[in-house]
């Protein structure tokens, strides 16, 4: 059986090196240029060969045991938040890794690193690939919005990016361990829609002849006040959250503000609740810029998929955790969170399970977070990978296969996966002011 500690303890201070550097380097997403040059020094001073992304950042590697079997995807993820108050946030652009990201990328190091200690992959069989994925922090929309204009990305979060580009064809069952305050997971989490919300109005003299003007931040005041309005109808089982922010409240004080632009998501437990109240709260958005005569242009993108954590996956997350980190307990909390991730996308089409490793404490993307542990959240993290490796992978991948057996798709394919999340894409604007003075409204 494989000596978890003596695999992963050889490379402690490597991992630590990769944990430090990352911390001191925060970079949000499709921007993460020297996390992705560093960890690419990383794996190819570890020897491996890397399959690099084309035009944006992050790679992977597949290590074949020689044996027939499954394929299973580990990850990590490159981006940072923005947190302008944290005290280690970058000066200039506020990016912080007040999210752990930099502990994960930190563990798939050591975890890389023990997959090519003698004697590792003995026991296994299938392959293994690892991935250092960028843009999971679904932030700076507008920046991805331009990105995807000009043909760079096709997809805000990395994950459904390396998805549509054929980066996990071949790949049976993913994992990633996220930092957090102990090893645990929960049955998942919520999905969401990503919005641009751009009110249109009319700029006039803010004292001299506002009489002439159509004010876009009344009326954007105005949309927000109608999300909050819609509120409670919103059903506590489908966990919905709206939660939007003003990127651009105008340009000048004494000018009546003709353009201003939010961003929002609309989070849900399903797909189905996520698309009938996105509707309501673009009902309320084109209501508000109705009732002042302004118009708004509203831009929906597919954001990420509700995450269902594979329930085979949680029971060998309990035998990986017994197996490699003992000094640990792992727990299994019932529910659902309310955030969201891009493993939601690949649970859609293959059995995925994103777990938690302890470490950290402070607020999730507050100024006060921090790994406090960083044995735990990086090495044991490695550990803990490699534990949950070995059950899968072990007496010819039998349970890996079992896995893939029960494992019932929310899709069918890949592409049929792609084409639905597409059909989300919405984009316009939603008033047609009449020279008859009616109007036409579009409010999907």
């Amino acid at each position: 059986m494989i000596d978890f500690n003596k695999a992963v303890d050889k490379y402690t201070d490597l991992i630590l090196e990769t944990e430090k550097y990352i911390w001191a380097n925060p970079e949000t997403g499709y921007k993460e240029f020297k996390t992705s040059a560093y960890m690419e020094k990383t794996f190819r001073d570890l020897g491996y060969d890397l399959v690099m992304a084309e035009g944006i950042t992050g790679f992977y590697t597949v290590v074949d045991t020689g044996k027939p079997g499954p394929e299973v995807l580990v990850l990590a993820e490159l981006d940072s938040i923005i947190c302008f108050d944290h005290p280690d946030s970058n000066p200039e652009t506020g990016a912080v890794h007040s999210c752990g990201h930099h502990a994960q990328c930190a563990a798939l190091v050591g975890f890389a690193a023990a997959l090519r200690e003698p004697g590792v992959l003995d026991e296994l069989c299938g392959k293994i690939r690892i991935c250092a994925v960028p843009a999971e922090e679904l932030l700076e929309i507008e920046y991805r919005s331009k990105l995807k204009a000009e043909g760079k990305i096709k997809y805000f979060g990395g994950k459904s990016e390396f998805l549509s580009r054929g980066y996990f064809d071949g790949v049976d069952i993913a994992f990633m361990v996220h930092a957090s305050s102990n090893f645990a997971c929960t049955n998942g989490s919520v999905g969401c829609i990503t919005k641009r919300i751009i009110y249109k109005g009319v700029a006039a003299h803010a004292g001299g002849a506002p009489h002439l003007g159509k004010n876009a931040l009344y009326a954007a005041n105005c949309g927000l006040n109608a999300i909050n309005a819609i509120r409670e109808t919103f059903r506590e089982v489908d966990q919905i959250r709206v939660h939007p922010i003003i990127t651009d409240g105008g340009s000048m004080v004494n000018a009546i503000p003709e353009k201003v632009v939010l961003e929002s998501y609309v989070r849900g437990l399903t797909y189905e609740a996520i698309v009938q109240n996105n509707q309501k709260v673009n009902q309320a958005l084109t209501g508000a810029a109705l009732s002042i005569g302004t118009n708004v242009e509203i831009i929906d993108a597919p954001g990420y998929s509700p995450l269902v954590n594979n329930k085979d996956m949680i029971e060998v997350a309990k035998e990986g955790a017994a197996l490699a980190i003992p000094h640990h307990e792992f727990n299994h909390r019932d529910g659902y969170g309310s955030g969201s991730t891009d493993m939601g996308d690949l649970c859609c089409i293959m059995p995925a399970f994103h777990p938690y490793s302890a470490g950290s404490v402070g607020t999730s993307h507050g100024k006060d977070y921090y790994i406090e542990d960083k044995i735990a959240a990086c090495v044991d993290s490695a550990k803990f990978q490699l534990g949950m490796l070995y059950i899968l992978l072990k007496d010819n991948g039998k349970r890996a296969k079992e896995i893939i057996t029960n494992y019932k798709p929310m899709f069918a394919s890949k592409e049929e996966y792609l084409n639905y999340v597409d059909s989300l894409n919405s984009c316009g604007d939603r008033i047609e002011y009449l020279e008859d003075g009616t109007v036409k409204v579009n409010i999907k």
